[in-house]
């Protein structure tokens, strides 16, 4: 079952990508020793092997050279002609007890479920420690509380704004929360605005002028939510850990369902590059943050997996619904036309999130 994952360069990258390819196949690997399937391969990126070895029940655990995903590779996956093909021998019920295509529906769907599976428990286990450990921050009512930190040579540090501070208006409308500060702080297209601010009992006037972030393309005045550090007994964090994993789904899912309808723009795609110089910068923030950026990489990763597209675990998954309604799988011209399609798929996806990639560069 393969992985695909963009990604070269950076030291970082490469660390994260072999960590969450290994997370990724590993689950395939445990559901199919489970389920009695004998494991030839498990590797670490594509190509030719670097190192590795054999453990005692003959499977081949290696690195290949090219970090770019990896696969479990499992005995009678495609087809037991080819085994024999490959072998020179007959097939023994011995052989087909340990084959993947001798495997019932359900066990076949499980371990390539498995996949995926893992990166979304990955995550939900990482946050889930973060969330026990370092806590999460919250934000505070912002009517009550007034704003958050001040960014330092911020529109809002020239006003002499301070944290604490109330905005009760902006241009004489009322602010009752902080995502209507954000609205008119974003419609107001540079223009000056005129806050009423509460500070220790005692209302004044402010005059400040929004900034354009140019690499958002949005206003801002440079103040942060009011916001505190809450953390979480064990069952707590699981709980906040699988409910953050599945709003953090739901939102990429939506991404890519406005990328295919056209309602948002390819260029909004990621790909290697940007993976790369994330990764560096959440770095330099500190092991906190890289530790979560890897969490959402995981998501990511078995969210594209489950897309159901031919190549990929979901597109397997989707071959198997079709065998459950016919009672008999696709047969095998079917299939390899629909694998092809799905390579040619992604290498085009790859091509273009590449592209977006370079261009942001220059």
């Amino acid at each position: 079952m393969d992985s695909l994952i963009g990604g070269v360069g950076h030291f970082n990258a490469i660390i994260i990508f072999c960590i969450l390819v290994y997370i990724h196949e590993m689950g395939h690997y445990l559901v199919a020793k489970w389920c009695g399937v004998r494991v030839e391969v498990f590797s670490i990126g594509f190509g030719r092997e670097l190192f590795g070895w054999t453990d005692r029940s003959g499977t081949r655990w290696k690195f290949s050279m090219i970090p770019l995903g990896g696969y479990v590779r499992m005995f009678g996956e495609h087809s037991m002609e080819q085994v024999q093909g490959d072998t020179g021998r007959a097939i023994t019920d011995a052989d087909r007890a340990v084959s993947f295509d001798h495997k019932s529906l359900a066990q076949r769907a499980a371990i390539v479920f498995a996949g995926p599976a893992m990166n979304f428990l990955f995550a939900i286990a990482i946050l889930a420690i973060l969330f026990g450990a370092a806590g999460v921050r919250e934000t505070r009512d912002f009517v009550t509380y007034g704003v958050g930190a001040i960014v330092p040579g911020s529109a809002a540090a020239e006003a002499e704004l301070a944290e604490g501070d109330r905005i009760l208006s902006i241009d004489g409308r009322s602010v009752p929360n902080w995502e209507s500060l954000v609205r008119e702080v974003q419609s107001s297209e540079g223009r000056e605005l005129i806050l009423k601010v509460e500070r220790d009992g005692l209302v004044s006037t402010k005059r400040i002028t929004p900034k354009l972030n140019e690499e958002t393309g949005t206003y801002l005045i440079g103040i942060h939510a009011p916001f505190q550090v809450v953390t979480f007994g064990p069952i707590e964090s699981i709980a906040k850990a699988t409910e953050r994993t599945w709003d953090y789904s739901i939102l990429t899912l939506t991404a890519i369902g406005e990328i295919i309808t056209g309602s948002r723009s390819l260029d909004d795609m990621g790909g290697p590059v940007k993976i790369v110089d994330m990764s560096n910068q959440v770095a330099q923030r500190g092991a906190l943050d890289l530790i979560v950026f890897m969490g959402v990489l995981s998501i990511n990763l078995g969210l594209l997996n489950l897309l159901p597209v031919p190549m990929l675990d979901g597109g397997h998954l989707l071959f198997y619904a079709v065998e459950a309604v016919r009672g008999r799988p696709l047969n095998e011209q079917t299939q390899e036309y629909l694998l092809r399609g799905g390579l040619a798929l992604l290498l085009f996806v790859m091509v273009v999130v590449t592209g977006n990639d370079l261009l942001g560069l220059f």
